[in-house]
């Protein structure tokens, strides 16, 4: 992986102890500013990453910062190195040991833990870079596009009395999805986009340490932004985006949100790359065929099942209009799940319809229930709104067209909704 540029370190006069660990980690060149002239600095050196020692610093001079670190092209990742004051969120926190009664980091691998969150960093401005090269035409494309609580979902594990809190703070923010226990924790992440973790209370440190490390066992999961409400962690962890807080809802949201904002953003460009690969017939934010691509293979599917013989069905995903972030997870869980065989697209009218190839109708109910049940479990926002949709389903006929088919099948939706 090509750096692509020095390591800007802001801080004080005096030389922060964690700027030694670049150099033991063999990332340099590594310039130091100070915080008087950071902002001259990232115009100036145009960095690979800025890492800012802000416990000295006010909100003002990070602000200032963040600001024109999130202008720069491709993303220019920002880590703040134990803050202590609110900070944006295109800023990464990272905590290099007790803070104060309320938030600590794991005891052991602190420089190490850096070094890794710098990497995992720096991945995804790479991955930014071969996005904006291989895009045509050019278009914007940039972290403060991704709206956590439109593109991203965390996974929130626990059943302690600070749960409930935790899931409505963090449901303001982002979409949620609960689990009470690590098994049905484990379910999700094998069938859905996960975009960060949050682990809290009502667990052993038995069960949290061996959690954690299947983790970091999995390179599915290792980069994924990890935030546990507890404090006594012993070991050190392969997870470059792990942190340790308290159970302060609050706390727990300013910490994970950017990594899971990141998390988010990486994800968006690696869906963008399979759709520039597949010649633009994917939409990047779903995962899904484009509308055009999709009615394109609808009407071919649908001649050359009625020429060779065998089934086809089709079925439709209704969301409640009023939560639009239903739509899209539903679509993302969708892409995920179906088979191989089988094609979809999000429509303008909120809902999903997924063609199910060499299917007859009561296979294609089986196949629907599978993925509606998928769905049921995430919730947004305070009204707990969730992405269960109504599904209505139609098989072809002898004499059916491309029309018919979506005709009836717009027929039943209509029924099953009054």
């Amino acid at each position: 992986m090509s750096q692509q540029g020095p390591i800007l370190v802001v801080s004080t006069a005096r030389r922060p102890s964690f700027a030694a660990t670049l150099d033991v980690g063999r990332l340099f060149p590594v310039v130091e500013t100070e915080w008087a002239d950071a902002v001259r600095a990232v115009e100036q050196v145009q960095p690979a990453a800025v890492l800012a020692a802000t416990a000295d610093t006010d909100a003002a001079g990070l602000t200032e910062l963040a600001a024109r670190v999130a202008a720069r092209q491709p993303y220019l990742p920002l880590i703040a190195v134990d803050p202590r004051v609110p900070h944006p969120d295109n800023v990464i926190p990272f905590f290099q040991g007790q803070i104060s009664q309320t938030q600590v980091s794991p005891t052991q691998g602190g420089s190490d833990r850096l070094v890794a969150r710098l990497r995992a960093a720096l991945r995804v401005r790479s991955l930014h870079a071969t996005v904006m090269r291989r895009l045509e035409p050019a278009t914007p494309m940039a972290l403060s596009h991704i709206d956590p609580a439109r593109d991203a979902t965390v996974l929130l594990i626990g059943r302690g009395g600070a749960y409930p809190t935790l899931s409505v703070t963090l449901g303001e923010r982002t979409g949620v999805v609960g689990a009470l226990s690590i098994e049905a924790a484990a379910k999700h992440l094998n069938v859905r986009d996960i975009d960060g973790i949050v682990l809290g209370e009502g667990f052993s440190p038995r069960v949290i340490d061996a959690f954690l490390t299947v983790l970091t066992e999995d390179a599915r999961f290792r980069n994924l932004p990890v935030v546990v409400t507890a404090v006594d962690l012993a070991p050190s962890y392969d997870l470059p985006n792990l942190e340790v807080v308290s159970d302060d809802a609050a706390q727990v949201v300013a910490t994970a949100l950017p990594l899971i904002r990141q998390h988010a953003f990486e994800a968006h460009l690696s869906r963008t790359l399979k759709a520039i690969d597949a010649d633009g017939l994917i939409d990047a934010r779903t995962g899904l065929l484009t509308p055009e691509a999709f009615e394109r293979d609808f009407a071919s599917a649908i001649y050359q099942t009625q020429q060779r013989g065998g089934g086809l069905s089709v079925a439709r995903f209704a969301f409640d209009p009023e939560h639009p972030r239903a739509q899209f997870d539903g679509a993302r869980i969708i892409s995920r799940l179906m088979r191989q065989m089988d094609f979809g697209a999000a429509q303008e009218d909120g809902g999903v319809v997924v063609v199910f190839a060499e299917t007859d109708l009561k296979t294609a109910h089986t196949v629907a229930r599978r993925l509606s049940s998928v769905m049921r479990h995430t919730s947004h926002g305070q009204r707990d709104a969730r992405s269960e949709p109504t599904v209505t389903i139609a098989t072809l006929l002898p004499n059916d067209s491309a029309k018919s088919l979506r005709s009836r099948l717009q027929e039943e939706a209509h029924r099953a909704a009054s």
